[in-house]
This record gives structure tokens, sequence and C-alpha cells, in this order.
């Protein structure tokens, strides 16, 4: 399932904060999105899901004007992972994973063994069935990312869209997670991401966008589009790319 964008613009009043994007993400690509705090990042994932109403261009899903869909067909189509954060209720492991499974149902229709059976299919898929019946407050961060996630595959989307998935969690479950998700696109899913750490994109992405003065100034494939160069004007600090074992790594000039 592909995303394609065309030429899609957006502001609050009188101020510009994306202008003229243009891109295509295809059936199990994996894409990084970069850039400084207030690029615009969040603001293209709320168009991108429908939640903020595009001031021009185009935003098509399989060559479908993202507008032609309603809420409940839209998340069929896309499922949108946030920041870790925790509920304000405290659900089971499985109930929440089962929640993903609401937009295939009728208006008061509920879940039967058919969506059980999914959301359990779901918590295998990334190894985490043995938590169902504890409480996503009792759980680590890792672990509750991951039942998002999982949640994210019960409700049948096959784009994902992640919005800084690994924010707070420790150095382990960064890369845990960023391991599970880029075995997604092996299965079909068409991933965005957005990150603050290059070397997220530079170890598991496939293609990498930057966003910057309220346009991409660079996409592409992920060895091609990030240099030092560019990570210089993007932070505004001297960073060196240094590579080890086939790995780049950032290595930013403190003296």
């Amino acid at each position: 399932m592909s995303l394609k964008v065309e030429n899609l613009s957006f502001g609050y009043s009188d101020k510009t904060i994306l202008e003229n994007l243009t891109f295509e993400i295809k059936e199990g690509d994996f894409v990084c999105l970069l850039g400084k705090n207030g690029v615009g990042k969040s603001t293209l994932f709320k168009l991108l899901l429908g939640f903020l109403k595009k001031d021009s261009g185009s935003i098509y899903i399989d060559e479908t004007p993202l507008e032609t869909f309603n809420r409940k067909e839209l998340a069929r189509q896309i499922a949108y992972i946030p920041q870790y954060s925790s509920s304000a209720f405290n659900y089971s492991v499985f109930d929440t994973v089962l929640m993903g499974t609401t937009c295939r149902l009728d208006t008061f229709g509920s879940p039967k063994a058919k969506e059980k059976k999914i959301a359990y299919e779901s918590l295998k898929k990334f190894d985490i069935e043995h938590l169902s019946h504890k409480y996503c407050d009792s759980i680590s961060g890792g672990e509750r990312q991951l039942v998002v996630l999982a949640r994210a595959i019960a409700q049948g989307s096959k784009i994902l869209i992640l919005d800084e998935p690994t924010a707070n969690l420790d150095y382990g479950n960064q890369v845990r997670v960023m391991k599970t998700i880029s075995q997604l696109k092996e299965q079909g899913y068409s991933i965005i991401l957005s990150t603050h750490n290059p070397e997220q994109a530079m170890w598991f992405s496939d293609k990498v966008m930057f966003l910057d003065d309220k346009k991409i100034i660079a996409y592409g494939q992920t060895d091609e589009v990030i240099t030092s160069k560019l990570l210089n004007k993007i932070y505004g600090i001297e960073i060196d790319l240094l590579e080890k074992d086939g790995r780049k790594i950032c290595f930013p000039r403190i003296n």
C-alpha cells in the first residue's frame, strides 16, 4: 500500500508551516523523517492522518484521495503510533490490543472470537503474548511501546505512522523497538517514522526525509542522503560521520 503527497501546503492564520511538499512512500518502504524541533514533522503527520485540513495539495492512499475515506475507513488504511505515554485507564495488554480491532466492527458491534484471535496473533507477532493478562501500567516502557505497535497491527492497516516512538525509552529499549519496527517492512508495511536521532535512520531505515524551512530539502536512499554537510546544516553543529563494522555513527565536534 502506497502513500503519495503532491504539493501539500498548510499554515495557521498567516504563518506557513509546510509548503509544497511532494513525496511517495511505496509498499515496504521504511522512511525516517528528520528535522529540528518546530519544522512541522508532527503537523505533517496530522495532515496524513486527516486530523488537520490541508490548505492545498493532495494526499493519496493507493491513488485514492485521503478525503474520500471516513474516519473508520481511514483507520483501516493508516495506523498511528504516538510517543510513549501512560494511559489514563489501566487496561490489560490484551484488551488494549483488542481495541485496535474496533475499526473492523459495525457501529454497535463488539469484538467476537475473530477479533480476539486477531489481537492474540498481533501479540505473538511481537513475542509479547505472555503479557496478555498483565496491566499496561505494570510493564516496562519498551514492552508498552510494543503493545501499542501490536494494537496498530490489529487494526489491519498497512501504513504505519510513528511519531518519535522511542522517545523517553532507555537506550536498550530504543534499539529493541527500532529493530521490531524495521522487521515490519519485510511483511509489506509502509512505514514513516519521525526521530531526532540520525543514527536510527542510518541503522534501520531504507529512506530518509529531511524537513527544514517549511520544505523537504532532501529525500532518498539513506546512504545517499545523509552526509556530514547536511547534518551540519540541519542541526547547526559540526558532525562527522564515522564508520565501524559497516555501520555509520555520528561524531559531533564539541571542542
